[in-house]
């Protein structure tokens, strides 16, 4: 008992799962705060590839 207590305490296989945890919470953070600016991009580059396809295409 006293060696599998051990083990357990040793082992750090959870750490990975909660760095990518708190990793996906910032990423999310930052795409609430950025919405409206990464909307605007998305949105600009679409434009100009439909643009520049109706050019290329004619």
């Amino acid at each position: 008992m006293k060696e599998a207590v051990k083990k357990f305490a040793k082992d750090n296989a959870g750490i990975g799962v909660v760095e990518i945890v708190l990793i996906l919470v910032v990423l999310i953070a930052l795409v609430i705060v950025f919405k409206g600016q990464i909307t605007k991009i998305v949105s600009d580059a679409f434009e100009n590839i439909t643009n520049n396809a109706d050019a290329i295409m004619n």
